[in-house]
């Protein structure tokens, strides 16, 4: 048996769906793109969401909404995907990494607050570089589709004014409250902005693709011209029926619009998100189960105040009790035919970070920690009862078969 990493949840509706929308004759951003937009704003309850191409698109609007600058600072998880940090160099910012909560994998409350206090008293570097320009936002990314510590997170943003632009590409949906006598907040209302992805392996998927949803008017007015050219307003709908062939440029935008192909599958998933959402729960339960059981490893926690989305499911090695490493295990996964992945490097021992700003991978001990620990199990909407106990058993007998022994 061989169990892939991912297979994409795609039923008949969506297939016809599309079929519908290339029929149609309007295949590009249109009516398909809009309802998309404010069917996605009502699930999440926010005011406004603007459908781009992708996650790493709405959280460079945003930054571009919120006036980023050369030289301001962002805080950014290291433990994150590319994107987070990619996106704050688009503008010559600079990105201040941020070590891990080493349960939840998240940004540490704590660890921001001391980044923030070692600016403001000067002594703040990132790796070997000074750091001084105005801090101006935070990314808190919800890894594997658990939110962090959004509580905490907003408290400290708030006194130092910051805006808080949530990661949430693993996290639809997900959801985060305080305490046992706090509301249930949706992912889409814990950060000013949230920026989600739909890319092909997650919660929900157009494939490629990509949402933005805000309260503030004047970011999503931005957001949304600057996703198409920076055309004024009109032209978003200058094809549609009464609509003008006139637009003015207003400021030098981008090409991130999605297509009404996508929003077509988007529409159909978005209908589908609880059964899909249903289905994640359902397998991450078995591997908890049964995975737990396993010595040599950790598996992943359901915080209390969190209703995690499963976007990945990710065991972390005892590394003490094997006789190979992470790399090693993966190799013998992959060897008897189950694939896996691991999320993520750091951002500080990349090259490009690493060798631009001076970084060792000591200088945020828990995320180089995680790193060298974790692995992505497969997880997907319709895994079989069969592929779920051949990743256990796999899983199982390669930790049972280098289990390290302790001599008497």
């Amino acid at each position: 048996m061989k169990v892939p990493f991912f297979r994409p949840a795609i039923g008949v509706r969506e297939t016809e769906a599309v079929v519908e929308c290339l029929q149609s004759g309007w295949l590009t951003t249109g009516e398909r793109a809009r309802e998309f937009e404010l069917r996605f704003a009502s699930f999440i309850g926010a005011k406004h969401a603007v459908a781009v191409n992708s996650c790493t698109a709405a959280l460079h609007l945003a930054l571009e909404a919120i006036g980023l600058k050369r030289g301001d600072l962002v805080f950014v998880p290291t433990f994150t995907f590319a994107a987070t940090a990619e996106v704050v160099r688009y503008f010559d910012a600079v990105p201040v990494f941020v070590d891990s909560d080493p349960v939840s994998m998240c940004m540490d409350p704590q660890a921001l607050a001391s980044a923030i206090a070692a600016v403001q008293s000067g002594t703040a570097a990132a790796g070997k570089v000074a750091v001084r320009g105005t801090p101006r936002a935070v990314i808190p990314v919800h890894y594997a589709g658990q939110m962090a510590d959004m509580a905490p997170i907003r408290s400290i943003a708030a006194r130092h004014g910051l805006v808080v632009i949530g990661d949430a590409a693993h996290a639809l949906p997900a959801d985060y409250r305080e305490n046992e006598s706090s509301p249930w907040q949706s992912v889409g209302a814990s950060a000013d902005i949230s920026c989600f992805s739909f890319y092909a392996n997650k919660c929900i998927t157009t494939g490629e693709g990509g949402m933005l949803v805000t309260d503030r008017d004047d970011w999503a007015e931005r957001v949304r011209v600057m996703s198409l050219h920076g055309m004024s307003k009109d032209a978003y709908k200058r094809f549609m029926s009464g609509g003008s062939w006139y637009y003015e440029i207003v400021a030098p935008g981008f090409k991130y619009n999605l297509t009404d192909i996508a929003a077509s599958i988007g529409l159909c998933q978005l209908d589908r998100v609880h059964e899909l959402m249903d289905a994640r729960r359902e397998i991450a339960a078995y591997f908890s189960t049964n995975l737990s059981l396993v010595e040599e490893l950790e598996v992943p926690l359901e915080l209390q105040g969190r209703r995690h989305a499963w976007h990945l499911y990710a065991i972390r090695l005892r590394l003490s009790s094997l006789t190979i490493d992470r790399n090693q295990f993966i190799d013998k996964m992959i060897e008897r035919g189950v694939a896996a992945s691991v999320h993520w490097m750091p951002l500080h021992m990349h090259p490009y970070y690493r060798d631009s700003f001076g970084y060792a991978a000591g200088d945020f001990p828990v995320a180089a920690k995680v790193w060298s620990e974790t692995i992505s199990l497969p997880i997907f909407p319709g895994m079989t009862l069969e592929e779920r106990a051949f990743v256990v058993r796999v899983v199982t007998d390669i930790a049972r078969e280098h289990r390290r022994t302790v001599a008497a």
